[in-house]
């Protein structure tokens, strides 16, 4: 289906839905653009991530960082709810490699944490201007209860996450050796429940990263058909049920 098509198809849906709902598709071969909502401000939930990933092969480019460097699992480090950290054993050694790929491939939380304190989270947003994003923004790490209850937040937008998609799928992040390293982890991502849940068997792939919290439910990716597309769907104060079987039908209409 053409995004003209597609935006005829999908505009009712989101307009019936509700919520607070971001949509970027864009033909990286015609330029051919659908947006709705594309600008307003989401929870992040853990599609922040892929900045903290981008900043982490950022400073190791600029030799501020070694991937390889060990990183000793403690106990207070353990995370709730994604990911498999929580479940090993203290004491457990990492490089800061295999934290990034835990991050995004199983949306590990406690992987995250501590990328993101070694990152710094000011450095991490130092890069998201860089790269153009003026409202995706980390302000706090993962289940932090304190930062919480004073109502801060992390934030994406449609827009803003499709246009970084599309520069890591040019080659024009940190490199393009480093833009395909992040590439090839987000294609190893193992949620697939949302955009790749009807292409997967179509034999389409998709790099890509989910993100989910009460209310809220996104997936931004880059799905490779023979003329790929990113796309992005975010969606915040949504019947989450019924957004993310929007996706799953909108991913599988633009492949048709």
């Amino acid at each position: 289906m053409n995004i003209r098509d597609f935006g005829a198809w999908i505009t009712p849906q989101l307009e019936r839905l509700g919520g607070d709902t971001g949509v970027y598709v864009k033909n990286l071969v015609t330029g051919e653009t659908f947006m709705h909502g594309e600008d307003v401000p989401v929870v992040a939930a853990s599609v922040i991530k892929i900045p903290v990933m981008i900043e982490a092969f950022r400073a190791a480019h600029a030799y501020e960082l070694n991937l390889g460097e060990m990183h000793v699992l403690r106990d207070e480090e353990r995370m709730p709810s994604c990911g498999t950290l929580k479940a090993m054993h203290t004491g457990i050694k990492m490089t800061l490699l295999d934290l990034v790929k835990l991050m995004i491939i199983v949306s590990d939380n406690t992987a995250t944490n501590i990328v993101i304190r070694r990152l710094g989270i000011e450095n991490i947003n130092k890069t998201l201007r860089v790269l153009g994003c003026e409202k995706t923004t980390l302000n706090r790490l993962l289940f932090d209860a304190e930062a919480s209850r004073r109502g801060v937040k992390n934030y994406i937008t449609a827009r803003e996450m499709g246009e970084v998609l599309e520069k890591l799928w040019r080659g024009e992040v940190v490199s393009r050796e480093a833009s395909k390293a992040m590439m090839d982890i987000l294609l190893d991502q193992r949620l697939n429940g949302k955009l790749p849940f009807f292409i997967d068997s179509m034999g389409i792939d998709i790099a890509h990263k989910t993100g989910e919290d009460d209310g809220i439910s996104h997936d931004v990716g880059v799905i490779y058909t023979d003329e790929p597309l990113v796309c992005c769907f975010v969606g915040e104060h949504v019947d989450v049920p019924v957004y993310e079987r929007l996706m799953q039908d909108a991913a599988k209409m633009l492949c048709i």
